[in-house]
Order: structure tokens, then sequence, then C-alpha cells
């Protein structure tokens, strides 16, 4: 409701398409006569008021579905115009004759048709008035846009059956001007406050607000029936609607919210779902840094040079491990802890080639692994490692990570420090490119570990700190 306009043209027909047909019931049920008992002119009365009432419907859906729309689009504009002053003429005409003929109206002139055209001309520039006003830009959203133009939408139709109760009568205008509002405010107490509340597990609060409704319910049937002095008045209408509400009404708007609920969870499932394929491939486009592993390689490649073959040859294998976790496990849903850290350690052995001559630098890894069990969604640790290693160290500056893994109680600790420096020379900044964004590392947390994970970021001028706990055993 808030994002866009609603079709109101599409729920103006539905509202008036209703109304008419209530109108129609009671015409049917209320004035049908009986045809072997009554005169001729009873029946004719009988049709006149049925033949009225459906040229007044086609009208209205012929202007307002057909021809308003076509004056909208089309360039000519009197042809649509036409159509509408001659849609005019002919329910004039109809209801004019039959109208008098049928006593329905005291003169030849059909006040209850001048009614229905000034309320339906009041309507459209109310509508166009709202549009200007309540809609972005001037205002941010079309919340209150919708809103507004649905009350006076159920208005128009409301006055439009005052108006046509010399037709139908009085009954279907006293259904939408008081039964319907009676319904709408029944149905918003039972999901706010009854069903609502119960839904929350607020179980307390629930039974007093329905208790609280029928109390209230009887002590205004109770005054009236004081006032009357008529009991019957208490014991049927008050102990009638009491009833209707406890066994009827809330029953079945009970089931009517939870079908609802139903569709709306699975809805809320297939987006996240959808946000959880998106942040995935978002996170397998991105999840190698070439940049790292070209550095890793002409490591290994000096190493090679400088070194025995078996330092090379185990710094190889273990690239080869990170990149085949990378292009199979990695596209699993979840799994054992074990490899993760397993990845994790070789990304470590594979920074300290890189980086564990430098004289500068501190590092101080724990890894204790002695109760990790179960199973994780991959690469979930890696990235903030990963980011303390790309923005942790400088190369004539004094640079320090230290990292700290552990599990507790079927939940996994990741505790990170790397200092920062924010005057890296050009050269260095410029060899640091993005690699798995913590960003999407947030998402994926927040898709896969709702209410079961934190993360906590805190930086200042000279250092990084993450906390990360995830609970892998719920």
């Amino acid at each position: 409701m808030k994002s866009k306009s609603l079709d109101f043209r599409q729920i103006e027909w539905w509202i008036v398409t209703s109304a008419t047909l209530i109108a129609f019931l009671f015409i049917l049920f209320g004035h049908s006569p009986r045809f072997h008992d009554d005169s001729g002119f009873e029946i004719f009365k009988f049709a006149s008021r049925l033949l009225i009432l459906a040229v007044l419907y086609s009208a209205f859906h012929l202007v307002h579905m057909v021809l308003i729309p076509r004056y909208q689009t089309e360039s000519k504009k009197w042809k649509p115009m036409a159509g509408i002053v001659l849609s005019g003429l002919v329910v004039f005409a109809v209801s004019a004759l039959f109208g008098y003929q049928a006593q329905l109206t005291s003169a030849p002139f059909p006040t209850f048709f001048l009614g229905i055209i000034v309320l339906y001309a009041c309507y459209l520039i109310a509508s166009n008035l709202l549009s200007e006003a309540l809609t972005p830009p001037k205002l941010r959203d079309f919340q209150a846009y919708n809103i507004t133009r649905l009350i006076f939408s159920y208005l128009f139709t409301f006055f439009f059956l005052i108006q046509v109760s010399s037709i139908s009568g009085d009954g279907p205008a006293i259904i939408f001007g008081i039964f319907i509002p009676v319904i709408l405010i029944a149905s918003f107490y039972n999901y706010f406050l009854v069903y609502g509340k119960k839904k929350q597990g607020k179980i307390k609060q629930s039974r007093w607000y329905n208790w609280g409704l029928v109390a209230l319910i009887l002590i205004i049937f109770l005054i009236i029936s004081a006032e009357e002095n008529q009991e019957e008045i208490f014991f049927i209408g008050g102990l009638g609607t009491v009833a209707f509400i406890q066994l009827i009404f809330f029953p079945l708007t009970s089931l009517l919210f939870r079908k609802y609920d139903s569709f709306i969870g699975q809805i809320h499932t297939l987006s996240t779902q959808v946000d959880q394929g998106n942040a995935s491939f978002d996170f397998l486009r991105s999840q190698i840094n070439p940049h790292f592993l070209f550095n890793a390689l002409n490591t290994l490649y000096a190493s090679a040079l400088m070194e025995n073959a078996e330092k090379t040859s185990d710094g190889i294998q273990k690239l080869g491990d990170m990149m085949r976790f990378m292009l199979h496990e990695n596209q699993l849903p979840s799994i054992p802890l074990s490899r993760e850290i397993d990845y994790l350690r070789n990304y470590l052995d594979l920074q300290l080639l890189r980086f564990g001559s430098q004289e500068n630098l501190d590092l101080d890894i724990q890894i204790n692994d002695a109760q990790c069990h179960g199973e994780i969604a991959p690469m979930l640790i890696i990235p903030f490692v990963e980011n303390a290693f790309k923005h942790g160290i400088s190369a004539k500056e004094k640079s320090w990570i230290r990292l700290n893994l552990r599990c507790i109680s079927g939940s996994v600790h990741l505790d990170l420090v790397n200092s920062v420096h924010p005057d890296k020379p050009a050269g260095e900044k410029s060899r640091e490119e993005s690699g798995i964004g913590l960003e999407n590392v947030k998402k994926r947390l927040a898709l896969l570990y709702p209410e079961r994970h934190q993360l906590s970021i805190i930086a200042n001028d000279s250092d990084y700190f993450v906390h990360l706990s995830v609970q892998i055993h719920s």
C-alpha cells in the first residue's frame, strides 16, 4: 500500500457492483409481487425497480470503465464525451418514464438521478484533488492517498445507495452504513487485540480483550433494555449478539486470519529463499580474490627459487585444497565446521608464507577446534580474516593481527583484531582489492542464522575489532 497506488478503477467497480447486487437482492426479496394475487400495476412497479437499477449500473460501468479511460487516452475527446452525454440521457429518460409511471417518484423529473450525477462528479473531482495533494513528490509514499481514497470510495457508494433508496428501499444503505462498518471494526478488533495477542503468545491479554468486549456489549444492551423496559432486548439482542460473536464471527475471522498469515508466511519464505539465492550468487561471483591468488602464486614461485621444493609443494597443495573448497564445497548449503577451519588454516599458512618474514608484523593465531563439531554455512569466517590481512598490514608501519577461534557449547566464536593504517602509501592501497564483501557476509548471516548469531565490529584510529559468534546447534 505504501510503494504504489492501488488500482482504484477496479476497486470502485467492485464496490459499486457489490452495492448494486445487494440492492437487487433487496428488490427481489423485499418488493417481489405475488404474481397470482397482485395487480398488474404491482408487477409493473417491481419490474420498473429492476429496470431503473439495471440501467443505472450499466451506465456506471460504461462511463467509469470504458468512456472515461478512453477520454483520458484518446486524442479525439469528443467521441467518449458524446458517449457519456448519450448514456446520461438514456438513463434520465428511463428513470423519468418508469419512475413516474410506477409511482417511484412524485414528479416526472427523477431527483435521485440528479443527485447521483452530482455525487459522481464530486467524487471524480475529489479523486483528482487527492491525487494532486497526497501522492509523491508531495508525500513520501502512497499510503495516505490509498487510505483516503478508499474511504471516499466507500462514502460515494453509501451515498449512492441513499439516492436510490426510493428504488431499492433503505436496506442496502443500512447495510453499507451500519453493518459493514461494524463488521470491519469487529474484524480489526479481533485481528489486533484478540487473535493478534494470542498469536504473540499473550494469552492473558487476549482473554481480557475478548471478555471485555463481551462485557461492554452486555452493558449496552442492558442499559437499552432498562430504558425501554423490555427484558427481551437484553436476552435476545445482547445474548444473541455475544453468542454470534463468540461462536461464529470470531472463530470464522480467526480462521481467515490464520489462512492469511500462512499465505504471508509462504510469501516471506519464498522471498527469503530468493534473497538467499541472490546473496549466494553475489557471493559466488566475488568469492575468489584474484589479487590474493596471484600474490600467493608469486610467493610460491619465489620460494621455489630460494628454497627446497618441499616447502613449495606444500604451499601449492594448500592452495589446491583452497581452490577445490571454493569450487565444490563452497556451493553446498552447509559443510562440516572442521572443513571451514581447514580452509582457514590453509589460508593462514599461505599468508604466513607471504608476510612471515616481515619484521614489523606481529601475528598471534590461536585456533582451538577441540570442541568444534557440527555443520556451518561455508565461508562465514574467512571474509573477516581476509579483511584483516588486507587492511591490517603495512609494509613500513608496525602492524598486528590477533586471531582467536574457539567453540563453546555448540557455538563458534571468532575474535579478531588488526591494526589500522589510514595513511597507507598509494602504492599499497592500489594493490588492495575487495575480496568477499563484509556486507554480503552480514546479509548471509541474517538470512541463514536469524536470532542465532552475534556480530560486533568496533573500529578506532589504531585497531579494528571483530567479534562473531554463530550458534550452529539449535
